[in-house]
């Protein structure tokens, strides 16, 4: 059972969260009094509430509270799966950071502003991303500038842009810069036509030269005021370059992957009654879909109201998994960005602010459906490491057995060597049932392949 402070939060001097007896809490610290008394008072929670942009919370008993200084003790509602931006496709960051300006703009509204913008204060819930962080505000003072504006542009713009110039794959730097990626680096690796755009001109471009400008100079504690149509002005600005930014995937893992496979009509709709029957069988609460590509067999589970968190490789796919969610209003889904042969490790502080893949589960189930041959053939990983691996994430297991006679793994094999004596189904059994006990397995129809439901050996 999780016990203490979490790691994600112990920075934060206005309070930070931590697990009792298997429950999340937010301490609140008298330091932050202040604002968090006006956060209520001023209507600004019960407005973020209602529009459903901020976690909402409970009172909770202030005996729980972990040592003096603190002023309350809140039970914020649980968020099945924390996700983070280097696991985002486009579209996820984006709206994080449209979810981001609305919320400072409506902070304004009440008085008050953000004073951090992080990425990681956003969480997805529901299908919609969600502000996680109930202590980001503060009073608004007249005449200061917006001390989040910074860590908006590196945690939200230079992603975007680097995404929407350079290359989509640039959004796996946020791996590397826990704090947002560096604004001198983004404009180094921006073309020359981003300064064409005068709002990544400003932000980032002449942001960057500014930030160099002033980094050996002395600090002055009295600073320009800016003024209130100013500070508006800025805000407006971030989100009117936010949403002109686009990224239009391409490729046969956008376009057509379910077209470009063996499968028959008859043979999938069999594969999805199977993968259906299992589910049934088991119930899971939580699903991990593995090399799920655009979704297809992740909406089976997420139908039957199982939180599904839709894993991929390929950015394009899992940028078209996302919108369609959202344009299907489906909340039981999470697509996100990972490969499985490098998946998230853990980073920050002591490698513990952020969570590994592995440290997030295990889930009551994992789908590995058309993957195996990827991870045994496609990178040289053996049955047993794969296994493994999956005996870590898991409860249960609906695993998808693809032979060398399948037409993928003959395309697979068409320009190497084969040096896979080893794969075979019987190899597959033999390995898997060290870790897991083989409950069903049945022959998909006009097909080669075979569907198993397994159950991990304690």
């Amino acid at each position: 059972m999780m016990e203490g402070i979490l790691n994600a939060s112990f920075r934060d001097p206005s309070g930070f969260l931590f697990w009792h007896q298997g429950i999340l809490y937010r301490q609140v610290n008298e330091v932050y009094k202040e604002n968090f008394n006006h956060l209520l008072s001023s209507g600004l929670y019960d407005s973020l509430i209602k529009d459903g942009l901020l976690i909402p919370h409970q009172d909770a008993d202030i005996s729980l509270a972990q040592g003096e200084q603190a002023y309350k003790v809140i039970a914020p509602e649980p968020v099945p799966f924390i996700s983070y931006p280097y696991e985002w496709c486009f579209s996820q960051i984006k709206d994080a950071a449209h979810l981001t300006i609305r919320i400072q703009k409506r902070a304004f509204e009440f008085g008050m502003s953000l004073k951090d913008s992080s990425a990681y204060n956003i969480q997805f819930l529901s299908g919609r991303p969600v502000l996680i962080d109930t202590l980001s505000f503060e009073k608004y003072r007249e005449g200061e500038p917006w001390v989040a504006y910074k860590q908006f542009c590196q945690h939200f713009l230079a992603p975007l842009a680097l995404m929407n110039y350079t290359d989509v794959r640039l959004n796996q730097l946020l791996r590397v810069y826990i704090d947002g990626i560096p604004l001198d680096l983004t404009s180094r690796l921006l073309p020359f036509s981003s300064r064409l755009n005068f709002g990544i001109l400003s932000h980032i471009h002449l942001h960057s030269k500014s930030q160099k400008h002033f980094a050996d100079k002395t600090v002055k504690k009295k600073h320009r005021r800016v003024s209130t149509m100013a500070f508006r002005g800025l805000i407006d600005s971030l989100g009117s370059i936010v949403g002109k930014l686009k990224w239009q995937p391409s490729g046969t893992e956008w376009a057509d992957y379910y077209e470009d496979t063996n499968y028959t009509a008859e043979a999938l709709a069999h594969k999805k009654k199977i993968i259906s029957d299992f589910l049934d069988v088991i119930t899971p609460k939580m699903v991990w879909d593995l090399g799920a590509n655009v979704g297809l067999f992740s909406r089976i589970a997420a139908a039957g109201g199982m939180q599904t968190i839709s894993f991929d490789v390929d950015p394009a796919a899992v940028e078209r998994n996302y919108r369609d969610s959202v344009k299907n209003g489906e909340p039981s889904l999470l697509p996100l960005l990972i490969d499985l042969t490098n998946p998230s490790p853990g980073i920050g502080w002591e490698n513990e602010e952020r969570k590994s893949l592995i440290s997030r589960g295990p889930a009551d189930t994992v789908m590995a459906l058309a993957l195996i041959h990827h991870l045994a053939i496609s990178n040289n990983l053996p049955f047993r490491k794969i296994s493994e691996f999956l005996k870590k994430i898991c409860n249960s297991l609906i695993i998808e057995f693809v032979p060398k006679d399948d037409s993928q793994i003959r395309r697979l094999l068409a320009t190497r060597e084969d040096i896979f004596p080893d794969y075979t189904q019987s190899a597959f059994e033999s390995e898997f049932s060290r870790d897991f006990i083989i409950k069903k397995k049945v022959k998909i129809e006009n097909s080669l392949r075979s569907l198993y439901l397994m159950v991990r050996k304690e």
